[in-house]
C-alpha cells in the first residue's frame, strides 16, 4: 500500500457520509409526500400506484442504509461518532419501514375509506421528515447549530401531536366501531403511522447527541 493510500485511509470520509445521509433524508421526504398524496386521493387506482411508489422508495432507502454501513466498516475515522452514524442510519431506515408498512397495511387490508386521523398522521410524518432533512443538511459543518436544534424541537413537538391524534382516534374507534375486523384494521394502520413519528423523534435524539459531542 502506498503512503498516499495510507494517508487517504485515515482521512474522515466526509464526502461519503454526508451526501449519503442527505440522500437518505431526501428519500424520506419523497416517501412522506407520496403517503400524503395517497391518503388524500379518492382515486383508488392512483392510490394503488402511490403505494407501489412508496414500496420502491423504501427499497431505495434500504440501499442507501446499506451503503452507509458499508462505508462505516471501511473507514477507520468518521466525521462524527461511529455509534451515532449507525444509530442515525438505523433511525432513518426505521422511518421508511414504518411509512411503507402503514401504506402496505392500507393496501392489504383494503382500507379504502381514509379517516381524518390517518390524513393528520400522514401530514405530521411529512413535516417531521422535512425538518429531519433540514437538520441533516446542516451536519456538514455544524455552523448553524440553532437550526438543527430548532428542527429537533419541532420533531419532538410533532411526535407529541401524533401521540394525541393516535390516542384520540383509537378511543373513538373503540367507542364507535362495532365491526371488530374494521377496528383492528384501522388500529393497525394508525399504530404504524404513529410509530413512524416515534422513529423521527429517535433520529432527532441522535442529532441532539451529535450536537452535544461536536458543537
Amino acid at each position: 500500500m502506498s503512503l498516499n493510500s495510507i494517508f487517504q485511509y485515515f482521512i474522515p470520509k466526509d464526502k461519503k457520509f454526508f451526501p449519503l445521509f442527505e440522500k437518505d433524508s431526501a428519500n424520506l421526504i419523497q416517501l412522506g409526500e407520496k403517503l400524503v398524496e395517497a391518503v388524500n386521493t379518492e382515486d383508488l387506482t392512483l392510490r394503488k400506484k402511490l403505494f407501489k411508489d412508496i414500496e420502491d422508495l423504501e427499497h431505495t432507502g434500504d440501499e442507501i442504509t446499506h451503503q452507509i454501513h458499508l462505508e462505516l466498516s471501511k473507514n477507520f475515522i468518521t466525521p462524527f461518532d461511529r455509534e451515532d452514524i449507525h444509530r442515525l442510519a438505523s433511525a432513518i431506515d426505521d422511518i421508511a419501514d414504518y411509512i411503507h408498512g402503514s401504506a402496505s397495511r392500507m393496501d392489504l387490508y383494503n382500507v379504502t375509506i381514509i379517516t381524518p386521523p390517518i390524513k393528520d398522521l400522514a401530514s405530521l410524518i411529512l413535516q417531521a421528515c422535512q425538518d429531519l432533512h433540514k437538520a441533516i443538511h446542516e451536519l456538514r459543518d455544524l455552523k448553524n447549530i440553532r437550526l438543527i436544534a430548532d428542527c429537533c424541537v419541532r420533531i419532538n413537538s410533532i411526535e407529541n401531536q401524533a401521540d394525541y391524534v393516535f390516542d384520540k382516534a383509537v378511543g373513538e374507534l373503540f367507542d364507535n366501531e362495532k365491526d371488530a375486523v374494521n377496528l383492528i384494521k384501522y388500529k393497525e394502520v394508525l399504530s404504524g403511522l404513529e410509530t413512524a413519528t416515534d422513529m423521527c423523534e429517535d433520529a432527532a435524539n441522535v442529532l441532539e447527541s451529535i450536537l452535544v459531542k461536536n458543537a
